[in-house]
């Protein structure tokens, strides 16, 4: 069984959220070792410059990541797919790594030493999302993914 992990920079306000996402995990844990590490930028760190609030984002991302991680960074900029390509995406990494890293990234994005230790970067839409939100729509997606895999109804095409 493949291990997922999702890093995720910020808290979420919005008790729906949290709520969908903890259902969402919880389903998740029938097809895979669905792991979730969010963290929070200490204040002291926090600056209103976007390169030193990066950086300093992105030592708290590089040090969760081991070097056999797959890494794929959730990116207005990445690829898109519909849902049954990706979860044939997913299929193949599935068999070919035993860790995938998916990490939403803060306000400004990735700071360029994220961008070179990605695999691989990938954008849910072509709007932009809160950090937030975003997680919510992407464990949905992940979810929906598997139940693609498994053949299992979730899924209407």
């Amino acid at each position: 069984m493949v291990k997922i992990t999702l890093i995720q920079l910020g808290k979420t306000h919005f008790k729906f959220v949290e709520e969908g996402f903890a259902e969402f995990s919880k389903r998740l844990s029938h097809y895979c070792k669905f792991e979730t590490k969010t963290f929070e930028l200490p204040t002291k760190l926090k600056s209103k410059d976007e390169n030193q609030t990066k950086k300093a984002e992105a030592e708290i991302i590089l040090k969760q990541i081991k070097p056999t991680d797959f890494v794929i960074l959730l990116d207005e900029n990445g690829k898109t797919y519909p849902s049954i390509p990706f979860a044939k995406y997913i299929e193949n990494l599935s068999v070919q790594n035993g860790s995938i890293v998916f990490v939403i990234g803060g306000a400004f994005g990735f700071d360029e030493t994220v961008y070179n230790r990605g695999n691989a970067k990938i954008s849910l839409s072509a709007f932009t999302f809160s950090h937030q939100l975003i997680r919510l729509i992407f464990i949905e997606q992940l979810y929906r993914c598997f139940t693609i895999i498994k053949g299992e109804p979730y899924h209407h095409q």
